[in-house]
């Protein structure tokens, strides 16, 4: 297993271009789906997946929390990422940074994204962060202080499948019962 730096994000890579990723959620999810959510997201509508592990759990239990249900599971996932870097139109972001800021509150208020993409790979706003990304819309921070906030916060990656067609370079490779299941 090969671990290499995109945009100084951390993959872990199964060699040939290949990773693994990560869904949490309260069902195991063998064909992923674009979906439509009610809520708006860092990077907009699709399938959201993480090559961090434990990142991923996270995102089991809040959204069962939120459902209010027992029920966590992780799909796994094979993603073939130079494959896709070669065939698709992806948008990355390495860290917290002026277009990622952009990009994360156009998708998070709702407003029209111009670029078009299949997938969008970057930092995850979590609640710390979301916390920042807040206080510069409201004008509390400028955008130069919103990042250098965001830079000294600890960032999870977040790999948005944006389209049909991104889903085909990923490929289910099991799931894993995290427990609280009837």
């Amino acid at each position: 297993m090969a671990i290499w730096g995109l945009l100084g994000i951390i993959l872990v890579g199964l060699g040939g271009g290949k990773m693994v990723i990560y869904h949490g959620s309260t069902i195991p999810v063998e064909t992923p789906k674009i979906l439509k959510s009610d809520r708006m997201l860092d990077f907009g509508e699709g399938f959201y997946t993480t090559s961090n592990k434990e990142q991923a759990i996270s995102w089991a239990e809040i959204v069962a929390n939120r459902n209010e249900v027992m029920g966590k599971f992780l799909s796994v996932y094979e993603f073939d990422l130079e494959l896709a870097q070669r065939e698709l139109a992806i948008i990355q972001f390495s860290e917290p940074e002026e277009e990622w800021l952009d990009f994360v509150c156009a998708n998070r208020s709702g407003r029209e994204v111009e670029k078009l993409y299949d997938m969008v790979i970057g930092p995850v706003a979590d609640d710390k962060v979301f916390t920042v990304v807040q206080f510069y819309e409201r004008g509390v921070y400028d955008k130069n202080e919103a990042i250098r906030r965001l830079k000294v916060e600890e960032v999870y990656n977040q790999i948005l499948f944006h389209t049909e067609e991104s889903l085909s370079y990923c490929r289910f490779l099991g799931c894993e019962d995290l427990g609280g299941n009837k």
